[in-house]
């Protein structure tokens, strides 16, 4: 196959090995992970939409406790969900509401909504303590076309989606509303998860309808230019099946198409932007869908997909928004299955890890992304 390798072609001309099955049931490395790379990088916490002005609500990043604020100014802020006298948790909900300050439920000392401790209530400090070095910890936020992200770093690296900051500026990204959330809890480790997603050779098996709409998932690849042979010189074929626009159980778009998108982000169907380790979002012609996750354990994650539309979509007379997420949900749901089905056979006493093959050129450039994280902060070689 490598003799006839265009230079285009993204499949790889080796074999390299996977990553050992003890990053995926470890504990310890599980540990190692979790303050390596979702200690310091941008985790996706939902759409600023959904989060209202005057309130507050309670966020975990991979264990950590943090408290998300939208004040009655509109100034998002983010905190430990600690209080700098004994630690108690300050936001003891999913979601709350905020006035001008936040008050400890335990004995009420309040900050401001930037973190400034200005109460101490019934307490009488003495002198040796001064209130301005008590504030609370602050947690870094961006907004970014709508998505809150935050961050535990001090000194945070850039939002880097892969396709560039400016990948959605053709959708009114920040426009959009979410009109349905699927939450699953699926029991494998997050890195599962994200190789499942980037390589298609499990397409012809498990996904059956997916490769109707997509019919060069039927070869188990994700584009042309991954098909043995490929010379560059063919034709793109059409991304979806005859006749269909968009990922829905019928292949016709939900209600009135985004006025901006290029020629050619209609045509390619579906539009893949990709942020490790937190999110991914498929933006169509007529609507928008994210996928964040979440590791709650060595062996569990979190998914929470939403599906954004407009307002004019929003309000079509009969909408079902629950129709439309149909397609993608079967898609989740068989994905969930076959990430489990991998959790399980990593724990096999003998298996010690993998190879990869030239089609999951995706998996080896996440890996590789991995041992960077792992390396940068921990010193070690993986």
């Amino acid at each position: 196959m490598t003799e006839h390798r265009h230079p285009a072609s993204p499949l790889l001309d080796h074999c390299p090995e996977t990553l050992p099955a003890a990053a995926y049931v470890d504990p310890n490395w599980y540990e190692r992970e979790r303050q390596a790379i979702w200690s310091r990088n941008w985790i996706a916490a939902g759409r600023l939409s959904d989060l209202a002005p005057g309130t507050m609500r309670r966020v975990d990043l991979a264990g950590h406790n943090v408290v998300l604020c939208r004040d009655g100014k509109d100034t998002v802020t983010a905190f430990h969900n600690a209080c700098r006298h004994r630690g108690s948790e300050l936001c003891t909900k999913d979601r709350q509401e905020l006035g001008k300050l936040i008050r400890c439920p335990y004995h009420a000392w309040a900050y401001d909504t930037g973190g400034r401790l200005v109460s101490t209530a019934h307490a009488t400090p003495t002198e040796d303590f001064r209130k301005e070095d008590h504030g609370l910890f602050p947690v870094r936020v961006r907004i970014w076309n709508g998505f809150v992200f935050l961050c535990l770093a001090d000194e945070p690296e850039e939002l880097a989606p892969d396709l560039g900051l400016a990948a959605l500026d053709n959708w009114p990204m920040e426009d959009l509303r979410t009109g349905h959330r699927v939450v699953k809890e699926i029991a494998c480790n997050w890195k599962v998860f994200w190789e499942n997603y980037n390589e298609c050779l499990h397409c012809p098996g498990i996904h059956p309808e997916l490769c109707d709409m997509v019919p060069v998932y039927r070869d188990g690849i994700m584009s042309p230019e991954e098909a043995p042979g490929w010379t560059g010189d063919a034709p793109r074929p059409p991304a979806l099946r005859e006749k269909a626009r968009t990922w829905t159980m019928t292949g016709e778009p939900c209600g009135p198409e985004f006025m901006r998108l290029t020629a050619e982000e209609r045509a390619n169907g579906h539009n893949f932007v990709t942020i490790y380790p937190t999110m991914f979002v498929v933006a169509h012609v007529d609507y928008v869908r994210s996928v964040s996750l979440m590791p709650l354990g060595p062996e569990r994650t979190r998914l929470t997909a939403e599906w954004l539309f407009s307002e004019e979509t929003l309000a079509q007379p009969g909408f079902d928004a629950a129709s439309v997420a149909e397609f993608a949900t079967l898609v989740m749901s068989q994905d969930a299955e076959a990430c489990e089905m991998n959790q399980r056979g990593l724990r096999s006493a003998r298996y010690a890890g993998g190879r990869l093959m030239p089609q999951e050129f995706d998996i080896l450039r996440f890996h590789d992304w991995v041992r960077r994280q792992m390396e940068t902060t921990a010193g070690e070689t993986l």
